[in-house]
């Protein structure tokens, strides 16, 4: 299956939690729910759509899955939230036993373990697994929201060992907002 990364991204890379000011603060990260004053409904909100609705699953770190599935699962009726729902969802962790938390949930302990075969696999959130994805090279498209803030420092996406990956831009969207909604693919 391909791999599809999206995320939140500030200009400078980081990652960590756009969502709220309690979703991470390991390091002392102090701006969690950065992403949210940049968020246009139109172009990323449909961008989010895209990803879910031709995703075949998904993949998570065992944190951002044990955030995401509360708040997810307690939602229905709305077309986004019940495709998260029904969606196969495989989250990795060398610790967590049990899935059943969340519907079509299996723990994998490995992030290349993931689903083989036809389709995509979409990875949100989850740092630490994209990073070994993309050091590992299986990446096939990264779907980025860059954001015009910088924020020094924080969780990012991209390994620092040297390693480098072309990419290609197949195509990019500037919000209302002033973030970039652009995707690329292996150069």
């Amino acid at each position: 299956m391909q791999i599809v990364v999206t995320a939140f991204t500030s200009l400078d890379g980081v990652v960590q939690a756009p969502g709220g000011p309690d979703e991470d603060r390991d390091g002392g990260f102090a701006h969690g729910g950065w992403s949210m004053r940049y968020f246009d409904p139109a172009v990323m909100g449909a961008a989010w759509d895209d990803a879910i609705t031709s995703a075949d699953a998904m993949l998570f770190g065992r944190r951002t899955w044990e955030v995401s599935g509360p708040a997810w699962s307690a939602q229905s009726g709305d077309p986004f939230a019940d495709r998260i729902n029904a969606i196969p969802k495989y989250v990795v962790s060398r610790t967590l036993t049990d899935a059943s938390a969340w519907a079509n949930s299996t723990v994998i302990d490995d992030p290349r373990h993931y689903p083989q075969g036809d389709g995509r696999v979409l990875v949100m959130g989850s740092p630490s697994v994209v990073r070994e994805l993309v050091d590992a090279d299986l990446v096939d498209e990264y779907r980025l929201m860059i954001e015009p803030v910088v924020l020094g420092g924080g969780k990012s996406i991209f390994p620092r060992n040297g390693n480098s990956r072309g990419l290609e831009l197949v195509e990019c969207t500037t919000a209302a907002t002033g973030t970039l909604v652009c995707t690329y693919r292996r150069g």
